[in-house]
C-alpha cells in the first residue's frame, strides 16, 4: 500500500520540453529534453530548485502529450526547444512511488482509488517528480518518483 496524502502546492516555474510521442520513444525523449534543458539553463546562468519533472497532459495511450524538464526560481527566455512552463499550484493528491517506473501504474490506480474514496476530481494534468537518479543509484527496486495529480 503507498501512502497516499492530500497536499498543497504553489505554482512552481519549469523549464522544460513539451512534445507528443510514441509511449515507445517516452525514455529517448526524458533523456533529450532533460540534456536541452540543462543546456538552456547553464547559458541563461539559471540552475535547477529541484528534481526532474515529467508533466502529462491527459491520460496516456500508444502516445502521450509530454512536458520533461525542471523546476526553476523564475521565468526563463525560450530557447530553441526549451520554454518556460509552470507546475500548477493547489491541492494535489500525492504519493511516492517505489520501484521501477514500469511498475508505476499501480501506484496510479491506487492514486485513482483515493480520488473515487475521496470524492474528488482529478485535474487535467498530472506530474511526477524523479527523485532517483538511475545513473546514481542503479537499482530499479530503489528508486523514487513523488506523483502529484492535482484536484480539479
Amino acid at each position: 500500500m503507498t501512502n497516499i496524502a492530500l497536499t498543497e502546492h504553489d505554482e512552481q516555474p519549469t523549464a522544460g520540453v513539451r512534445k507528443r510521442v510514441p509511449m515507445s520513444e517516452l525514455t529517448g525523449f526524458f533523456s533529450r529534453a532533460f540534456q536541452d534543458t540543462m543546456a538552456a539553463l547553464q547559458a541563461q546562468g539559471v540552475h535547477p530548485t529541484g528534481p526532474p519533472f515529467g508533466k502529462y497532459y491527459g491520460m496516456p495511450t500508444e502516445t502521450v502529450d509530454v512536458e520533461a524538464g525542471f523546476p526553476v526560481s523564475a521565468t526563463i527566455t525560450a530557447a530553441g526547444d526549451v520554454v518556460p512552463g509552470s507546475l500548477p499550484g493547489g491541492r494535489c493528491v500525492e504519493a511516492v512511488h517505489v520501484g521501477p517506473y514500469d511498475t508505476m501504474e499501480r501506484t496510479y490506480a491506487e492514486i485513482g482509488r483515493h480520488f473515487v474514496d475521496a470524492g474528488l476530481t482529478p485535474g487535467a494534468v498530472m506530474w511526477e517528480s524523479y527523485l532517483s537518479d538511475p545513473e546514481v543509484e542503479p537499482d530499479p527496486s530503489a528508486w523514487r518518483t513523488r506523483i502529484c495529480w492535482p484536484v480539479g
